[in-house]
């Protein structure tokens, strides 16, 4: 800077000898030169500031901040999630993580879920007591930088001893964001609980799942066999996306999917959208349609379709769940149309002091089918619960719930307390 300097100053010299030459006045030079200095001496001054104010050129840069999910406080369920789960999880249940280097396919990993639960209720003939809840396992491995596989086992306790289930088990293909195709057994991309909280329910802000979506129910089909094509729809702030699937519809007990093959010959098929507003973070609607033809016993014949639809807000303060659904079955043979309607609005807030470890939620819920229905097989509902979250840890929670739920037309309403200590590894 100050040869810099110097140099400026001589040519300054030279310029205001060469106007003398010209007969320029000497002393209008020299005033000029003076201003000049004066101006380089201010700059000379700003530019010493500037750079006491930087770090020396040797001197290590701070360090990067860790993955904002490492920092989260115990409570964060949301972000805790993220954590357990592959990034960018889909309707399949499979991630879309920084890809691993070409030598270390396949790289098995493995997580698990477990609950252990309490009840009691006024419900005559039932016992009140300890219960073990699933233990689930989830495998996930990516084959290539393209193909990965995705598998999930859960143990259910029984009187007897345990159900083991194959809950999911799910190759895919990514081409691109806007295309992915898998095959596999899913959980049902026919509404948004059946997508988001899969088995383990540390995943789930309650204890127990919608009457109208919980496992081995027979109101919505819970899982799906077949193919599935997945992905983003180019839409600029919109964020929106879709899955498409064929496969098999329900099996001959309705309430499971059609694992050793399709019952009738008849492939079901499924269409979803959603949105993720860009300006709405942690706002996602959506909907999706569900056809399939049904042959619940000899001589049966029904026409089924599934349309739904939801709201769903994530960002925890507030948390807002709504789902609708109509389950609609014409009788090939009769032409007699049944329509049962189920819907539920969930709200839960975590709350700001504590390090926001409790998170209060309340649920409501309702189901109406027509008493001369014949596929289903359920009664109607009308439910609510009100419960709280506690969690111990990034990674387990305590939850305490009350229930209180009427079935059917002249049913007593039944009051239940129920414990829960949930937990992922």
């Amino acid at each position: 800077m100050r040869r810099f300097s110097f140099a400026l100053i001589v040519l300054l010299c030279a310029a205001g000898t060469t106007g003398a030459q010209s007969a320029a006045p000497v002393d209008e030079h020299t005033e000029t030169i003076k201003t000049l200095l004066a101006r380089l001496e201010k700059v000379e001054k700003r530019l010493a500031e500037l750079e006491a104010r930087q770090p020396a050129a040797g001197a290590p840069a701070p360090a990067a901040e860790p993955f904002a999910g490492a920092q989260d406080k115990p409570g964060t369920q949301a972000a805790a999630v993220e954590k357990r789960e592959p990034a960018g999880m889909t309707h399949a249940g499979m991630g879309q993580g920084a890809e691993p280097p070409p030598s270390t396919f396949p790289s098995l990993k493995l997580s698990g879920f477990a609950d252990i639960n309490f009840s009691a209720t006024d419900e005559k003939n039932v016992n009140s007591g300890f219960n073990l809840g699933q233990f689930v396992l989830h495998a996930a491995s990516p084959l290539s930088r393209k193909v990965s596989y995705f598998g999930e086992i859960s143990f259910t306790a029984t009187a007897t001893g345990y159900n083991v289930d194959v809950e999911r088990s799910i190759i895919r293909y990514d081409y691109n964001d806007h295309f992915k195709l898998s095959f596999g057994r899913y959980h049902t991309p026919v509404n948004y609980w059946n997508t988001a909280f899969h088995h383990g329910s540390w995943l789930q802000t309650t204890i127990s799942r919608p009457e109208m979506i919980k496992f081995g129910g027979r109101l919505l089909p819970v899982h799906f066999i077949g193919l599935q094509a997945e992905g983003d729809i180019p839409s600029g702030g919109a964020n929106l996306g879709y899955s498409f699937g064929v496969g098999n519809g329900r099996g001959s007990i309705i309430s499971r999917g059609g694992d050793p093959g399709d019952v009738n010959n008849n492939r079901a098929w499924l269409v979803s959208l959603y949105s993720r507003p860009a300006r709405l973070y942690g706002l996602q609607i959506g909907g999706s349609v569900y056809r399939d033809k049904i042959t619940p016993g000899p001589g049966q014949r029904f026409n089924e379709l599934i349309s739904s639809a939801y709201l769903a807000w994530t960002r925890e303060t507030p948390e807002i769940l709504a789902e609708f659904a109509n389950v609609h079955h014409s009788d090939v043979n009769t032409g007699r149309v049944f329509n049962t309607h189920a819907f539920y609005v969930q709200l839960a807030y975590r709350l700001p002091f504590t390090e926001k470890r409790w998170k209060p939620y309340y649920r409501f819920e309702y189901i109406n089918r027509p008493t001369t229905e014949p596929v289903l097989g359920i009664t109607g509902l009308l439910g609510s619960t009100a419960g709280m979250r506690y969690d111990i840890s990034d990674y387990a929670a305590l939850k305490a719930e009350y229930r209180n739920t009427k079935r059917g037309p002249g049913q007593p309403h039944i009051n239940g307390l129920f414990l829960q200590t949930s937990f992922t590894f």
